[in-house]
């Protein structure tokens, strides 16, 4: 998996085939169920008529009672993640829109937080709710403060309002995230172990030249964008844009599986978390995109 939080999940992740089935024993020997009736009335015995009857009475209010449903059980359900994921979407953009207009310059802090609680949460084998929150309104007051400085650099001394780029970016967020579930959806795009394992290595590669661009411009060998300046760094956005792209299609089968698998309706927290840590990075990489092709270098 690519992203680390359904990637680290022991609940989204690939089933295990260990050839065990339910009911079986360690030896492989499957455990014996009694029969309907032997474990009340035995072989041979001779129950009273009148624990008969209650007995048929019971069944026949089980068959007549509605079919539980997840909710009932305390399943996921998809509901569930749209819930929770629109709840902290709200949550971040209020926060990005306060730091935007109060405090950007809080934004490193926010960016270090950020990911501390995002590897926190990450690596969490239960979801804890509070963590996602902090995670995400760190994440909101990050986003406000870098939002100004690549809105800044994309308009310059046009005299256009900042907020148009950012407005542009958010669009264009929103419609990757349609396209890549429509795409799921539909069947066009089927998460295959071939498809995993193009991604991861790509993913990687892509990590891989990150590192080596930030390093090269914190120690000013290069200037500006760094290896990301002119038409390579279009390029390289548009590379990175089709990566979150496929990460969100993966998200989206592990959200899937889970809810298939039937696994706890707390888990829904986690799903929510994963969509936002990749729409986070799509966002950021579309607007860079913008500053780098109206602000040029």
């Amino acid at each position: 998996m690519s992203n680390p939080v359904f990637s680290n999940s022991d609940v989204f992740g690939e089933p295990r085939r260990n050839g065990a089935r339910q009911g079986a024993r360690p030896g492989g020997t499957a455990t014996a169920q009694p029969q309907y009736g032997q474990a009340a009335y035995g072989a041979g015995s001779t129950g009273s008529t009148g624990a008969q009857a209650a007995d048929a009475a019971s069944l026949e209010n089980m068959y007549q009672a509605p079919s539980a449903t997840t909710a009932d059980t305390k399943r996921l359900t998809y509901d569930d993640v749209i819930i929770k994921t629109g709840g902290l979407l709200a949550l971040l953009v209020v926060v990005a829109a306060v730091t935007w207009n109060t405090v950007p310059e809080l934004w490193p802090i926010g960016m270090i937080a950020g990911l501390v609680l995002g590897l926190v949460n990450a690596f969490k084998k239960n979801p804890s709710p509070a963590l996602i929150i902090a995670y995400t309104v760190a994440e909101g007051v990050f986003l406000g403060g870098i939002s100004i400085a690549f809105a800044q650099i994309a308009v310059g001394s046009s005299g256009e309002p900042l907020t148009s780029v950012v407005l542009q970016a958010v669009v264009a967020t929103m419609a990757t995230f349609g396209a890549a579930l429509f795409l799921f959806k539909s069947g066009k795009v089927r998460v295959t172990p071939k498809f995993t394992r193009w991604l991861l290595i790509a993913m990687v590669g892509y990590l891989a030249f990150s590192l080596i661009n930030v390093v090269l411009t914190w120690t000013g060998v290069v200037d500006g964008w760094g290896l990301r300046s002119g038409p390579i760094g279009i390029i390289v956005g548009l590379v990175a844009v089709g990566l979150a792209a496929a990460s969100l299609i993966m998200d989206f089968d592990s959200i899937k599986r889970g809810v298939e698998q039937g696994v706890p309706a707390k888990f829904a927290w986690s799903a929510a978390f994963g969509l936002i840590v990749t729409l986070v990075w799509l966002y950021l990489e579309i607007l860079r995109i913008l500053a780098i092709l109206r602000g040029g270098d």
